[in-house]
């Protein structure tokens, strides 16, 4: 098992180079290197690795090898990511200042409790135990020290890692050191690892997940498992056995296309979703300086109401108080951390072709409904009218009461609740949500 990591180390690096401009969800996947080697690969995985998973399972026979009864992630994650706004520019300063302001904003407060390190916290592996090594110019106290001062404030503490040879951005990734990771995530009192799909040479996913998966519950401490293979091999078909959420798409980018990209892809898996298994169409991008006001309310509602994980993606250490206003939304974020646990999905669509105009709309706890009419059009205020036949097990009769979810409450000059009996119309700007949450109103005799 040595010669392996050796000798792939070599053939790696000859081909290291060409890899710096490709496109980080990419990696070597249409390489002739990568198509070269990849039979190697399939006989080094399966011959040699596969067979340790029996070894590790089998050595702790009580541990159930199941994410989704991990007890985590009953509902959606929320919390803060590095890559979207920073990158690889992350170092142990930046990390606690984010930390501080997670509570001085009150984000902690509203539930986004989770701080996650994505790529390039890690630099090598020791060349005498093979664990891996943080980069300890950019963290100089090392990353254990670092999840302790996270935790001080209350907060959970994410890495990152990658279901390959290498990480996105080429740091040592743990294809074969899956339980030697594991052991150093928790150590480091790691509490979420997203494991994502670069360098993978298309080895078949769900074994290389599973692996992880196992690894993770022998360290015997709650990790929540957020799989990243990009929505390769549908994994909202198998990954709920696996993980605690799974990406369901690439990555995002800070345009609106890529956030209506993303929407339609994630808005079909909505039978998949449930409490404990979620899908992920990848992390905000509210507040990066690309979308309008109106677009990051949309993005905002609309992933919120998918239930899918809130995960932010901004410098919260100096935001705007329009960004502020959007992710402390408590009765959006209330809607994403509704304990029944299930998706919104659209419901109609003025056409199959644009989707123009849409209406979304989902069952909360308590009989109540969620629902949002989001305007795609890139002009006019456009009315749009929803009759209650459309929503799925509301009677086409019944007299609701319709709290506006982006009213401000505190206003005394507003009216936040309307009722409606049978359908309902309201004026959606370009780009825009009008979202609700309806209470039926009981009928007296």
């Amino acid at each position: 098992m040595v010669r392996f990591p050796i000798t792939i180390t070599i053939t790696i690096t000859i081909t290291k180079t060409s890899t710096a401009t490709l496109p980080r969800v990419v990696g070597l996947v249409d390489d002739w290197t990568h198509r070269l080697l990849r039979p190697v690969f399939f006989f080094f995985f399966f011959v040699l690795l596969l067979p340790k998973s029996s070894s590790l399972s089998s050595s702790s026979p009580s541990i159930v090898a199941v994410a989704l009864d991990n007890g985590l992630g009953l509902t959606p994650p929320m919390g803060w990511n590095s890559w979207n706004h920073f990158g690889c520019s992350i170092t142990e300063p930046l990390i606690q200042d984010i930390a501080n302001a997670m509570v001085s904003t009150g984000l902690r407060d509203l539930g986004y409790t989770y701080l996650n390190l994505d790529d390039c916290w890690q630099i090598t592996r020791n060349s005498t135990t093979g664990k891996i090594q943080e980069d300890f110019q950019k963290f100089p106290s090392g990353i254990k020290a670092l999840g302790d001062y996270v935790h001080s404030k209350d907060l959970k503490f994410g890495l990152y890692s990658d279901a390959g040879l290498f990480t996105c951005q080429n740091r040592p990734g743990s294809l074969g050191n899956e339980l030697l990771d594991a052991r150093s995530y928790a150590e480091y009192g790691c509490d979420y690892l997203k494991y994502d799909n670069c360098w993978s040479f298309h080895l078949p996913p769900q074994p290389r997940y599973e692996r992880m998966r196992d690894a993770l519950n022998q360290t015997g401490r709650p990790i929540f498992y957020s799989l990243c293979n990009w929505g390769w091999n549908d994994p909202a078909t198998w990954a709920a056995s696996v993980g605690n959420s799974w990406r369901t798409t690439t990555d995002i980018q800070n345009n609106w296309q890529s956030v209506l990209s993303l929407l339609d892809i994630n808005d079909k898996l909505y039978p998949y979703a449930g409490p404990g298994h979620w899908n992920d169409p990848d992390m905000l991008e509210v507040g990066n300086g690309k979308l309008t006001f109106e677009e990051e309310r949309s993005h905002f509602t609309l992933w919120a109401i998918m239930k899918a994980p809130l995960l932010l993606g901004n410098d919260i250490t100096s935001m705007a108080r329009s960004t502020m206003d959007i992710i402390g939304n408590s009765k959006i974020i209330a809607i994403n951390q509704d304990p029944l646990g299930v998706q919104a999905f659209s419901i109609w669509s003025s056409d199959e072709t644009t989707k123009a105009q849409q209406i979304w709309a989902g069952p909360l706890a308590g009989g109540d409904v969620v629902l949002v009419l989001f305007n795609r059009a890139d002009d006019n205020i456009t009315n749009i009218t929803v009759p209650w036949q459309y929503i799925p097990n509301l009677s086409p009769d019944a007299t609701v009461i319709l709290q506006d979810l982006w009213c401000n409450d505190s206003d005394a000059n507003q009216s936040c609740n309307t009722t409606a009996t049978r359908s309902f119309t309201t004026a959606v700007a370009p780009h825009d949500v009008a979202a609700y949450r309806m209470s039926p109103v009981a009928k007296t005799q």
